[in-house]
């Protein structure tokens, strides 16, 4: 759990550090000269975007580690399935606003940006969805090797503190689900070793990437995929291996 717990940890920093520059260009905004405040939202804007692009370039090279485009496209088909009965998405942004409603004391929301659940449901799919969280908690938790989740948490810190200058404190939740989910791979591994080869692992980086690609799309605003919806399909890689 040594990994699961400096992640988490990476996050929670990351998000302060995002969530202090936006308190002081917030604070200073008023004494900055005219077209400061536009130029600093240009920046975000195309930092964000620039992230985006990350995200993609992520998901696209994951994506060519499968060597089964008939397990992936099952598994995007029945994973969507399972996702759109159980409406995923819904019961996450449930989970965000829900958070959001126990901390409107403590944060005072604009109206007009980001919601606590938008900060939230974003940073836990980038943060939880791909290889490096789900190859890393099972590394974590089968041999003690913590090196990609901690290369993964350097990633994941400096993601949270774009993130969290521009999609607010919803971001520093999504610790919670990298501690969970991260977590219970790590404690599940032994259970799952018998079924988690190199092929498995494979498509299943394969599937998470290309979950990822969707995101840096939703991210650009090119799309409005429910990516939430989609996350049973990582897992399916487990069950038809097993037949394929």
């Amino acid at each position: 759990m040594t990994g699961t717990i400096v992640n988490a940890l990476a996050v929670l920093a990351g998000s302060a550090a995002g969530l202090l520059l936006k308190w002081l260009a917030g604070r200073f905004s008023s004494h900055l000269p005219a077209g400061s405040t536009s130029l600093g939202q240009r920046l975000q804007t195309i930092i964000m975007q620039g992230v985006a692009l990350s995200v993609l370039f992520i998901g696209i090279s994951g994506s060519f580690k499968g060597s089964n485009t008939l397990i992936a496209i099952l598994s995007m088909v029945i994973g969507a399935i399972v996702g759109e009965l159980l409406d995923l998405d819904k019961r996450m942004r449930h989970l965000g606003d829900w958070v959001q409603k126990k901390t409107e004391h403590l944060v005072k929301s604009n109206s007009a940006g980001p919601s606590i659940s938008d900060g939230f449901v974003t940073a836990s799919l980038l943060f939880c969805v791909g290889a490096m969280a789900i190859v890393g908690a099972l590394q974590d938790g089968l041999t003690g090797d913590h090196a990609t989740l901690f290369a993964k948490s350097l990633l994941d810190g400096i993601s949270s503190i774009v993130f969290a200058a521009s999609l607010g404190i919803g971001v520093a939740f999504s610790a919670v689900a990298v501690f969970l989910y991260q977590g219970v791979i790590a404690l599940a591994a032994s259970f799952l070793s018998p079924f988690l080869g190199d092929a498995v692992i494979a498509e299943m980086t394969c599937v998470g990437s290309l979950l990822i690609v969707a995101l840096g799309l939703n991210m650009l605003d090119l799309t409005k995929i429910k990516v939430m919806n989609l996350v049973p399909a990582i897992f399916l890689p487990i069950l038809l291996c097993m037949f394929m």
